[in-house]
């Protein structure tokens, strides 16, 4: 007899393929870095096979650096499309965060190279597009493609931060990742604000010294 116990689906990916019964190409989009005080906004949008398993994903937050790059490479490989958005500071700081987010995610879709039949959407609307979208409350624990989009767009920032602290290192980007660490926070008192921050974000903007420091 086989006692071998036939292996649970997870329920984000149960979902996605309740939801390819009427729309079978989904977009699942979401971001990375609306909250730093430095950094660029990353957005994803990624569109999964039909019943394709992935292993542990889940929603970027929930996941260690290690766990995140190898499915960063599972989705890369298995995706049928995979787009990124990247909105630095200074659009950021010139549209604001909402609107960063919003045209990363529009351009997240346009890289995608295919014409999705719907899109989920981590807790975002974008009207200006012209496709049937449902926006979800923390969508990355519900959908598939959604947590897929998380984590490309969350490894695709954490590498350019990582980037970043080369060339600006008295602000140690690669531990906080441009968050307002007590550690960053101290830094940009002594220093100034470098080049990637948000100068628009109120506590970068209080800080009274015009220029960063010379690196």
């Amino acid at each position: 007899m086989n006692t071998t116990a036939k292996k649970e689906v997870p329920q984000i990916f149960l979902h996605d393929e309740q939801v390819r019964l009427k729309h079978p190409v989904i977009a699942g989009l979401d971001e990375a870095g609306r909250g730093p005080l430095a950094g660029p906004v990353v957005a994803a949008a990624v569109i999964l096979p039909t019943r394709l398993i992935i292993d542990g994903l889940r929603d970027s937050k929930k996941t260690t650096e290690k766990s995140r790059k190898k499915l960063f490479w599972e989705i890369a490989k298995n995706a049928m499309g995979v787009g990124v958005g990247i909105v630095h500071a200074d659009v950021i700081d010139r549209i604001n965060i909402l609107q960063s987010t919003k045209l990363a995610m529009k351009t997240a879709l346009e890289d995608l190279g295919m014409s999705p039949d719907i899109l989920y959407i981590d807790a975002v609307k974008l009207p200006e597009v012209n496709i049937r979208q449902c926006s979800i409350f923390k969508g990355e624990s519900i959908s598939a493609s959604i947590a897929a989009a998380s984590i490309i767009a969350k490894v695709v920032r954490d590498e350019m931060m990582f980037d970043y602290h080369e060339m600006y290192p008295l602000y140690n980007f690669k531990g906080h990742k441009g968050y307002s660490t007590k550690e960053h926070m101290e830094a940009v008192i002594k220093y100034g604000p470098c080049p990637i921050h948000r100068k628009s974000f109120r506590r970068v903007k209080d800080i009274q010294l015009p220029f960063g420091p010379e690196l």
